[in-house]
C-alpha cells in the first residue's frame, strides 16, 4: 500500500509543479488557487512522512483544506484525488479565460494596425497637389544665396515649437521637416512629434495620423509616446475612423495603465467622441 501511495504522491507532485507554470495566471483568483495547491502539496508531504513513520493522518496538526475521512489511507487517497481534480479543473477554466482575453487583445491590435496601414496606403496613393505657378522669369534671374547657414536641429526645433505656439502651423511644419533632415540627431524624435502637431493644427488629419503613428513607433516608451497615441486617436476620430480610434485608446490603456494626469480628461473626451465602450 505504501508503494502504491508513494507512486500517487509522485504523480500529484508532478501535476502541482506543472499546472501553475503552464497557466501563468496573474489574477487574484489564480493566486488563491495556487496557494491552495501549495497547501495541499505540503499536506501530501506531511502525510507521506507520517506514513513512513507509521503515524496517523493529522496532516501536521493543521486543519485539512478538505474534509478527509480518517478510516484509512484508501479513503484519504480518494479525497485528495478528488481535490486534485477540482483544482486542475479550476486551472483549466482560468487558463481559458486568459487565452480568450489574449485573443481579444490580439484581434484589437490587428484591427488597429490594419487601419493605420490602410491609411498609409490611401495617403501614398492620393493625387499630389498641383505645384504653384512660378512667376515669369523673376526668380530665374535671382542667383541662389551663397554660403547659406543651415540651422542646427536644436535651433530649428526651438523656432518650430514657437511657431506652433502662435499657431503658425506652416512654419512649424517646415521647421519639423528641417529637424528631420538630421535623422541621426537626438532631436529627430521631437521633430517627428512637432510635425504631427503641425499637421493636426492645419487639419490635415490623414498626414497627422501617420506622423503620430511614426512618433509612437520611433520610441514606444519615449516622452511623446502617450501624446502620440492620443493624437493618433483624435486624428482617427476626425477622419471618422472611430473603430480604429477606440482600438488606439484601448492600446494606450493597456500600455499605460496610469496615464499622465494632464492627459486623463483628454483621453476621456476622446473615448466619448469615438463612442468607445
Amino acid at each position: 500500500m505504501q508503494r502504491a501511495f508513494a507512486a500517487f504522491l509522485i504523480a500529484a507532485a508532478f501535476c502541482f509543479g506543472a499546472a501553475p507554470s503552464q497557466a501563468q495566471l496573474d489574477s487574484r483568483e489564480a493566486i488563491q488557487l495556487q496557494n491552495q495547491m501549495a497547501e495541499l502539496r505540503r499536506d501530501l508531504s506531511s502525510l507521506r512522512d507520517q506514513i513512513n513513520h507509521g503515524g496517523g493522518s493529522n496532516l501536521g496538526g493543521r486543519p485539512a483544506p478538505v474534509m478527509v475521512p480518517q478510516s484509512g489511507s484508501g479513503d484519504l487517497n480518494t479525497a485528495l484525488l478528488g481535490r486534485l481534480g477540482q483544482l486542475e479543473e479550476q486551472v483549466r477554466r482560468l487558463q481559458g479565460q486568459v487565452d480568450e482575453g489574449e485573443n481579444a487583445r490580439q484581434r484589437d491590435s490587428d484591427a488597429w494596425r490594419k487601419s493605420i496601414d490602410d491609411m498609409n496606403f490611401k495617403l501614398g496613393n492620393a493625387p499630389a497637389a498641383p505645384a504653384p505657378a512660378k512667376p515669369p522669369a523673376a526668380n530665374a534671374a535671382t542667383p541662389p544665396a551663397a554660403n547659406t547657414v543651415r540651422r542646427t536641429p536644436e535651433l530649428a526645433l526651438q523656432e518650430g515649437n514657437a511657431a506652433l505656439a502662435r499657431r503658425d502651423y506652416a512654419a512649424a511644419e517646415a521647421a519639423a521637416k528641417e529637424v528631420l533632415g538630421f535623422p541621426k540627431s537626438p532631436r529627430a524624435y521631437d521633430g517627428q512629434f512637432l510635425l504631427a502637431q503641425a499637421q493636426a493644427g492645419r487639419r490635415d488629419f490623414g498626414a497627422a495620423a501617420v506622423a503620430y503613428d511614426d512618433t509612437y513607433n520611433r520610441s514606444r516608451t519615449g516622452g511623446h509616446a502617450q501624446d502620440a497615441l492620443l493624437g493618433l486617436a483624435n486624428s482617427l476620430v476626425a477622419l471618422n475612423e472611430k473603430r480604429a480610434a477606440c482600438a488606439t485608446l484601448d492600446k494606450m490603456r493597456a500600455e499605460f495603465a496610469a496615464p499622465r494626469a494632464d492627459l486623463k480628461d483628454n483621453i476621456a473626451n476622446a473615448r466619448t467622441k469615438a463612442g468607445c465602450r
